[in-house]
């Protein structure tokens, strides 16, 4: 584990593997470098977890929570550690896309798991300030509990029974006074100024969606895949497809990163 201290926030780092590549690991809202901890053993090379500002172990400064203060942390932990490989999900996706915007040659190649938006303003902002709320003044194990207890979650819980558990895994490391912060302010933003500049990307690039996903349309793999010019689409049914097909995405990771 290391720190990485930039010019307005310290970043947690944690390193797995060894060797090249050498693969930079960006997650998902409300997250930590956690988040696919129990994957990454599987996938060669050097994998580089971090913890956005106000994630995690990460420091949590009162504001700089837009999509170019996440590209900031994407690019400073890259640099260090002198990462080729981008794997970004959701809110992570967006930051390296954000950073691509200004360097589109910054990676060799890239992974983007659900990502979440494109050029346009956030719709469902009502529903990402309700979950704010629920961790304002809470402690982590009762934010926990009042996120998996939310009726908003209740259908998805049904449909998909491991759904809460893997919730509840990977909220263990939830900054209740970070990521509340971090919700406000990026909702108002957007990744890219013109989703066009990605045709400047050539990077090969895997995208991995799922229909049926409010958050992370499967409309942004199909834009992304018809714009970036080296890019392929892993597109599943639903969640339940896509959980079942785990270890087929893993393998389809590891040899991505491999050729």
């Amino acid at each position: 584990m290391a720190q990485l201290v930039t010019e307005d926030v310290a970043l947690h780092v944690e390193v797995d593997g060894e060797g090249t590549p050498v693969s930079i690991l960006a997650h998902g809202l409300m997250n930590s470098c956690r988040e696919l901890a129990a994957l990454t053993p599987l996938v060669p090379g050097t994998k580089v977890r971090f913890c956005f500002r106000g994630h995690g172990h990460s420091s949590s400064p009162e504001r700089g929570y837009r999509f170019a203060d996440f590209a900031r942390d994407v690019s400073a932990v890259a640099d260090e550690y002198e990462a080729t490989i981008g794997f970004g999900t959701s809110l992570g996706a967006g930051a390296i896309g954000h950073l691509l915007t200004k360097v589109p040659d910054r990676f060799d190649k890239l992974i983007f798991l659900l990502p979440a938006g494109l050029d346009q303003p956030f719709q469902y902002k009502q529903r990402m300030l309700h979950t704010a709320g629920l961790l304002d003044g809470r402690s982590t194990e009762e934010a926990i509990e009042a996120i998996t207890s939310d009726p908003g979650r209740a259908q998805g819980y049904l449909e998909y029974p491991w759904l809460r558990d893997f919730d509840r895994q990977n909220l263990q490391e939830l900054n209740t006074v970070g990521v509340p912060r971090a919700i406000r302010e990026v909702i108002e933003d957007w990744p890219l100024e013109d989703r066009e500049q990605m045709r400047l990307v050539t990077a090969p690039t895997l995208l991995i969606c799922r229909e049926g996903d409010e958050i992370h349309p499967a409309e942004i793999g199909r834009i992304l895949a018809g714009i970036m010019p080296n890019s392929e689409l892993l597109l599943y049914r639903d969640g339940g497809e896509m959980y079942q097909a785990i270890p087929e995405i893993v393998a389809r990771v590891r040899d991505f990163v491999l050729s």
